[in-house]
């Protein structure tokens, strides 16, 4: 299960997301409650192990003795992975809890796309994508699918096309980039438990599609300055295409996943983290 933050009912402000601003516990706690409500949920429907990966800011946002089911919890940064670390081919079904739109699509509540000080946009064999698409490319490399994504509609609406037959648990409707209208945070935990419970039994029924990307893939990353592009091909597979583009293309899609990892960390400089 890889955790984010910004798709969580009520989780509507940076201040929410960011460790150390007045609204931050109250983020914790929204994104803890969601996160137990789907274990509980895979539980019930038949899941026997579960991994979380806390996959925002600083990644350790919960607290681990109120993780139900006694579930792994993978916290910390400079990860290799990153937001899907602790996948393998072990792993029978995914959840994306917590999602959120990209920076280059429709409208989405604090939209991004990893970094929003350095990516303006992500492609993927021609087509923009958000997290959730650049994350598949590691599902389709180990054969498992995305089983359950939580978040905005567009979230669901971007991650459609890597979760065929998964299940999709809207809990807001976004208004704008900074604004949303939520569930109310109980209801959103029991769409979000029957959601998991179903998205298992999906999965042990065999209804539930990998991701379905093909090879070679292409990924091409747009940046906002000239500059971060020139540091983005200090990472290996990175190539500039443009003035601000890179592009990360091979037949390894795990490659080109952790290729981009790199772009990711190294660009954070020239960004100005």
């Amino acid at each position: 299960m890889s955790l984010d933050m910004e798709g969580v009912a009520g989780v509507v402000d940076w201040d929410q997301c960011r460790p150390g601003s007045p609204s931050y516990a109250l983020g914790c706690e929204l994104l803890q409650d969601e996160v137990n409500a789907a274990i509980e949920g895979a539980i019930a429907g038949g899941a026997t192990e579960i991994v979380l990966n806390d996959s925002h800011s600083r990644m350790a946002n919960l607290d681990p003795r109120r993780i139900a089911g006694e579930a792994q919890y993978i916290s910390g940064r400079h990860k290799p992975m990153y937001m899907m670390q602790g996948l393998d081919d072990t792993v029978d079904a995914i959840f994306f809890v917590g999602y959120h739109g990209s920076i280059s699509g429709k409208s989405s509540t604090m939209s991004h796309t990893y970094n929003p000080e350095v990516f303006s946009g992500a492609k993927l064999n021609g087509e923009y994508v958000g997290e959730s698409g650049i994350n598949a490319l590691v599902a389709e490399h180990y054969g498992v699918p995305i089983a359950l994504v939580t978040g905005d509609i567009v979230t669901w609406e971007e991650t459609e096309a890597f979760a065929g037959g998964g299940v999709n648990v809207v809990t807001k409707q976004s208004i704008s980039r900074a604004s949303a209208k939520n569930l109310h945070p109980t209801e959103s935990c029991r769409l979000i438990r029957a959601g998991a419970e179903e998205a298992v039994r999906r999965v042990a029924a065999g209804s539930v599609k990998t991701p379905g990307i093909t090879r070679p893939a292409t990924l091409d990353l747009e940046l906002q300055t000239a500059d971060m592009a020139d540091v983005a091909t200090w990472a290996r597979r990175a190539e500039r295409t443009g003035l601000r583009e890179v592009r990360i293309e091979g037949d390894d899609l795990l490659d080109v996943f952790q290729a981009f990892v790199a772009v990711n960390y190294i660009t954070r400089q020239a960004g100005g983290r």
